[in-house]
C-alpha cells in the first residue's frame, strides 16, 4: 500500500497540524512541515553561519536554510495543505503555494471567510477549498480510502 507524503504548511500559532494527524490516524501517511519554533526558524542562519549587524541579512541567511528543507519537502510531497490563519499575514505560506502549484502537486487550502477575496488566486490553484482542519482529515480520508466519512454521509442524505 502506498504511503502518502503530505506536507503541511502555513500558519504556527495554534495546533491544526495535530488535528489533522489525529484526523488522519489510521491512514498510511507521512506527515511533514517546516520548522515551526518561531525562534529557531528566524535565528538559525545567524546561530549556525554567524552573525549579522543588517537585519536584512540576518533574515536572508534564515530563509536560504529554511528553503532547503520547505522546497525538498514539497518536492516530495503528493498533498500540500496550507494554512492562513487569522492573525497574521502568512507570506510563506502563500509562497508555499504557488510552489506546489508550479509542480503540480495536490494543493488543499484551510483559511476563513475573512480571507477568501485576499486568497482567490490561491483557491483557484488549488483542488480543494475548507475552512476546517478537521475538513482535511476528511478529504484524505476519501482520497486514500475512497471512503466517505460515516457522519458526513449521514448529514449529507
Amino acid at each position: 500500500m502506498k504511503t502518502w507524503n503530505i506536507y503541511l504548511s502555513g500558519e504556527i500559532h495554534t495546533d491544526w497540524r495535530d488535528e489533522i494527524k489525529a484526523g488522519a490516524s489510521g491512514l498510511p501517511v507521512a506527515f511533514s512541515a517546516p520548522v515551526t519554533d518561531h525562534d529557531a526558524s528566524d535565528d538559525c542562519g545567524v546561530v549556525i553561519m554567524g552573525a549579522e549587524s543588517d537585519k536584512f541579512w540576518h533574515d536572508h541567511k534564515g530563509a536560504k536554510l529554511n528553503a532547503i528543507r520547505t522546497r525538498t519537502l514539497i518536492e516530495e510531497a503528493d498533498i500540500v495543505v496550507v494554512r492562513f490563519g487569522e492573525k497574521y499575514k502568512q507570506w510563506n505560506a502563500a509562497f508555499d503555494a504557488g510552489m506546489a502549484a508550479a509542480l503540480g502537486k495536490a494543493l488543499i487550502i484551510v483559511h476563513g471567510a475573512d480571507h477568501q477575496h485576499a486568497l482567490k488566486e490561491v483557491d483557484a490553484a488549488a483542488l480543494a477549498v475548507c475552512s476546517e482542519p478537521s475538513q482535511v482529515a476528511q478529504i484524505l480520508t476519501y482520497v486514500i480510502e475512497g471512503q466517505l466519512p460515516t457522519a458526513t454521509r449521514a448529514a449529507a442524505e
